[in-house]
């Protein structure tokens, strides 16, 4: 397990967001300067729950998967309609992984498969909240509003709405707590 990102990307991405929530949140930037959130480096416990709702494959990922894969993946989907999905991970953040501006540029290069950038408007930004709108051309075309909060210094919380064209809609709750100052221990 990489302690330097919280998780998203391996829980969401078949929902239809991507992204590791270390990209949304906390990965290290050349700009020391930039504004950064208000809460503790350390040890932190990341809870995320997913809800996804008419959810289907893109003609695009569809392609790239044998008949068998195809199949699974549908089940998967099928059998997570409409039903939350949590998971609950440990992560060892660095004072230098709090950066928003990093935020905002990992999810302009949000996918890492294309030439095609998501646009990202920044509705607000402060040392304890950050607000923005994703929008991806795609394929699938998909839109994001994403809301991260830093209640105190040992407490995030993080909601984000997805909709992605002709693939239905999925929603996040991540919440985050401090647990301690030294990430001794914590498997990398």
């Amino acid at each position: 397990m990489d302690t330097h990102r919280w998780i998203l990307t391996s829980i969401i991405t078949p929902l239809g967001i991507t992204g590791s929530l270390a990209h949304l949140l906390l990965t290290p930037t050349p700009d020391a300067h930039a504004e950064s959130f208000n809460v503790k480096p350390g040890v932190w416990e990341m809870t995320v729950t997913t809800v996804a709702s008419g959810m289907k494959l893109s003609p695009e990922l569809s392609a790239k998967m044998t008949p068998v894969q195809r199949a699974q993946m549908e089940q998967m989907m099928k059998a997570r309609e409409g039903k939350p999905h949590t998971m609950t991970t440990r992560s060892c953040i660095t004072k230098e992984d709090l950066s928003q501006d990093r935020i905002i540029k990992e999810m302009e290069d949000e996918d890492e498969d294309t030439a095609v950038q998501c646009k990202v408007k920044v509705l607000s930004k402060s040392s304890s909240k950050l607000v923005l709108d994703q929008l991806c051309p795609g394929p699938p075309p998909s839109t994001t509003h994403f809301t991260v909060e830093a209640k105190t210094p040992e407490r995030i919380i993080a909601i984000g709405d997805r909709g992605e064209t002709g693939s239905g809609k999925s929603h996040i709750d991540i919440k985050g707590k401090w647990l301690s100052a030294s990430c001794d221990g914590l498997e990398e």
